[in-house]
């Protein structure tokens, strides 16, 4: 438990300190934001029913919101509630060293539900639609960790918040796909038909 203690003081000092530059202060507050992100869920809604059938596209619609909503509810509701770990810009301890950039929020902090629900949007769509666009499935990982980091920039995660956030999204995003895979509701193989 100690190795694991000092690898989150050292990346979150890394991350929430020594990273720090004036533009990311202000680009990391607006990354981490779901509201900054709606033009891209408007596009990419935009996109399936544009492009594909119109029930099915309605269907991989509602599944992903489903699955986000699983996320954050087993994050936020039951795994916080349980382990009930403090915020970093909550830790009295290091409160002296905590660069704050957003309201720290009343909540726990493991695991951090932003990487949860960004990491099961990545990996559903990256492998249902990433089967097409093959370069789609690194641009969404890549999303999803940089939202992730921006939550240890701003002070209000630790990286093992993040990365048990990442691993959560990851496995339900996985167990999603195998059940509706299973069901035949779309054929992840071949999204000709999608």
């Amino acid at each position: 438990m100690n190795f694991i203690h000092q690898f989150d003081q050292y990346f979150f000092y890394f991350f929430n300190t020594v990273c720090h530059l004036p533009f990311l202060d202000s680009l990391a507050t607006l990354w981490r934001n779901p509201f900054f992100w709606s033009p891209l869920y408007v596009f990419f809604i935009s996109f399936l029913f544009l492009n594909f059938e119109l029930k099915k596209s309605a269907f991989f619609i509602f599944c992903l919101a489903v699955l986000v909503a699983c996320s954050d509810f087993t994050s936020s509701s039951i795994i916080k509630k349980a382990v009930q770990r403090v915020r970093p810009c909550r830790e009295k301890a290091m409160d002296f060293q905590v660069k704050k950039l957003i309201p720290c929020g009343t909540g726990y902090s493991f695991p951090s539900s932003h990487a949860a629900n960004h990491f099961a949007i990545a990996v559903f769509v990256g492998v249902t639609l990433g089967r097409r666009w093959k370069w789609l499935k690194f641009l969404l990982i890549f999303w999803a960790t940089s939202i992730s980091i921006a939550q240890i920039y701003v002070g209000v995660h630790y990286p093992t918040d993040i990365l048990a956030g990442a691993f959560l999204g990851t496995i339900l995003a996985v167990i999603f796909l195998k059940i509706f895979q299973k069901i035949n509701i779309f054929d992840i193989k071949n999204l000709q038909n999608i």
